[in-house]
């Protein structure tokens, strides 16, 4: 059938109109659908980049093996507190390990997986340690210390010691009290979450002997020993006087290996009874001050604002890049 020109016309200009339109159309989805890929892709990769290595002495072995910050932060958490702690807690304690490590680093000082350090666990001791209930642990310390990704804790622009402790008598301790030297972060606050935790409170019994050897002193045949003259501003043991002699809380505490500076001590028999108050040396924060302030709804900002007071959060890439 013949079409008059018009019409055929038309009808190429309607066609070159349609795919013009569906061009314009394919490509304004289009255009913005690779630019979102490649920044999604360049977001993944930002985020796969890994966390700096540090190196930790194993006891084990006495080697040093290099970890990832990251997965340091995460062992020493999960040895460290309690997986059953609150997520604010724990979340804490990851900053606080992390900050830990930053500073022992960069003053070039060799880190231990020990106490004498910070406890560090591996996965596969973890498995050992927690065995069925591994896998639901792992993720929620993982979680803790994601949600805290590269967080450290400074003061006037530098990364703070530190410290913590599972639990005080009720208060924490100024820095000088125990290590000599002052720290502006590390001063004696409240801490009245310390009563529940399980260690609180507890009779430690040593051989009379035992204790006359170590002190050097000759003890009552019954009855409290000692005339505490001093105490400290966590109101722990500043000085005692036993048979003449005069001892820290400190070095009493370490001498006997007591729990805490925070004691009395009653000669029953054969046996001194020492009754302590708290765990730890009591400095910084309290682990089990942290998850009563966490039971309470606060946040882990709050924790360690409360136990580092003056301090603030900055990116760890601050110091690892200078």
């Amino acid at each position: 059938m013949h079409i008059p020109f018009y019409t055929a016309g038309r009808d190429f200009v309607l066609k070159k109109a349609l795919y013009l339109f569906l061009f314009i159309l394919i490509a304004t989805i289009a255009i913005p659908a690779v630019g979102l890929f490649l920044t999604e892709e360049k977001t993944i990769q930002q985020k796969e980049e890994p966390s700096p290595s540090v190196d930790v002495v194993r006891s084990d072995s006495q080697e040093t093996e290099s970890v990832l910050l990251e997965d340091y932060v995460v062992g020493v958490v999960a040895a460290e507190m309690p997986a059953t702690f609150e997520k604010e807690a724990l979340k804490a304690q990851a900053v606080a390990a992390r900050t830990f490590m930053l500073t022992q680093t960069l003053a070039g000082l060799k880190v231990t997986d020990t106490v004498n350090d910070q406890v560090f666990k591996d996965e596969e001791e973890l498995k050992e340690t927690w065995g069925t209930q591994f896998e639901e642990n792992k993720q929620k310390i993982e979680e803790a210390a994601k949600e805290t990704e590269g967080e450290v804790l400074v003061y006037n622009g530098e990364p703070i010691t530190a410290a913590f402790f599972s639990s005080g008598n009720g208060k924490t301790e100024n820095a000088e009290e125990y290590w000599q030297s002052p720290l502006p972060y590390l001063i004696s606050v409240e801490s009245p979450w310390d009563e529940a935790a399980p260690n609180f409170e507890q009779d430690v019994v040593i051989p009379r002997a035992e204790v006359e050897d170590k002190l050097g002193v000759s003890l009552p045949k019954s009855g409290e020993v000692g005339t505490v003259t001093a105490r400290t501003a966590g109101g722990r043991v500043g000085e005692i006087q036993i048979d003449g002699k005069s001892f820290t809380g400190r070095e009493m505490r370490e001498t006997l290996e007591l729990p805490s500076a925070d004691f009395q001590m009653f000669v029953k028999g054969d046996n001194v009874v020492m009754t302590t108050k708290g765990y730890g040396h009591g400095i910084g924060m309290s682990q089990y001050g942290a998850n009563g302030m966490a039971k309470e709804g606060k946040k882990y900002t709050d924790i360690m604002t409360h136990y580092y007071p003056g301090t603030s959060i900055e990116s760890v890439d601050n110091f690892f890049k200078k």
